[in-house]
């Protein structure tokens, strides 16, 4: 397995594209410090601008980070968010794509993770990530099914998918890292079912035993289940109903990714698709509340306008 910083170096340079004199900002906080200085030191090597920012640890995902650490976002060519909670969803990162910065997020992120999830085939990655985005943006009518209890519909109508391809190199681009989804934004107050989570939970780590959901008129209207469940039902219930909105229908497509607790990479797993709570303005929703947290469901079977695009994990296009 190749070495943490030849991970960095793999990031910086073909994944961000960082030239001679770009202003490359590295935040991160002390749980994923390592991977900051990492990324810090392949940064400096490519010639960038490099400035290292470690910040107190946010309370969850999609708090936002500090002001100083915003206006470093907003101004920087590069941001790298080495951070235990996720920055992806905040103001802070929005606003600075806007602005133009090439933004990628690594929440949770681990050496392990990063080593192995950079070996992945980028392009052939990248190229179901957008197919199966584009399939996403047509669709206009979701249903999701699995082995352990899910059948739940949505209205994709007037939304667009995203594709999470790594790859940055344009001004305003954002993605994970590791990257390898799809994504996109249900219409809100559409979803309809049962939603169960079998196989790892932001928040929670993997799944022992299942947590099912009902939802109704696009909210999750009751959660049931194990520890698991009562830990997440915590999580959301400190941040009022909004947190309950159906956020996101995904799907995972990095073959080097696995199920570790972690939903940085377990939302990119392939074969699996995964739904959110909570945000979802940073895709094309219209739901601002400082928590998303992704489920993810094993052996899927998702169908776009009765078209069967994932059969059991398989995908069929």
């Amino acid at each position: 397995m190749q070495d943490l910083l030849t991970a960095a170096r793999i990031a910086v340079s073909e994944c961000m594209g960082v030239k001679p004199g770009e202003s490359v900002v590295i935040v991160t906080d002390e749980p994923t410090a390592a991977i900051g200085r990492a990324l810090w030191q392949a940064a400096k090597e490519a010639g960038g601008e490099a400035v290292y920012m470690e910040m107190i640890p946010r309370a969850n995902d999609g708090a936002e980070p500090p002001e100083p650490v915003a206006a470093a976002m907003l101004q920087a060519d590069v941001v790298l968010a080495a951070t235990s909670r996720s920055l992806s969803h905040t103001d802070a990162r929005k606003e600075a794509s806007r602005a133009g910065t090439r933004i990628a997020s690594l929440p949770g992120v681990t050496a392990d993770m990063l080593c192995r999830t950079l070996a992945a085939d980028y392009r052939k990655m990248a190229q179901a990530s957008r197919q199966f985005a584009d399939i996403l943006t047509a669709g206009s009518q979701a249903e999701l099914i699995t082995p352990a209890g899910t059948k739940l519909t949505m209205s994709l109508a007037g939304r667009k998918g995203g594709p999470d391809t790594g790859i940055n190199l344009e001004p305003g681009s954002f993605s994970n890292l590791p990257a390898g989804e799809a994504y996109i934004a249900p219409l809100e107050e559409t979803a309809e079912g049962i939603l169960v989570i079998d196989g790892a939970m932001s928040g929670v780590g993997v799944v022992g035993t299942p947590i099912r959901m009902t939802v109704e008129k696009g909210f999750v209207t009751r959660i049931e289940g194990g520890p698991e469940a009562a830990k997440l039902e915590a999580l959301l219930a400190a941040h009022g109903k909004l947190a309950y909105n159906i956020a996101e229908l995904g799907i995972g497509t990095n073959d080097q990714a696995q199920i570790t607790g972690n939903v940085l990479e377990d939302e990119k797993v392939k074969g699996t698709v995964h739904i959110a709570v909570g945000n979802n303005t940073g895709f094309g929703g219209v739901v601002h509340v400082p928590v998303h947290l992704d489920g993810i469901l094993i052996r899927p079977t998702l169908i776009i306008d009765g078209q069967m695009v994932i059969k059991d994990g398989e995908h069929l296009v």
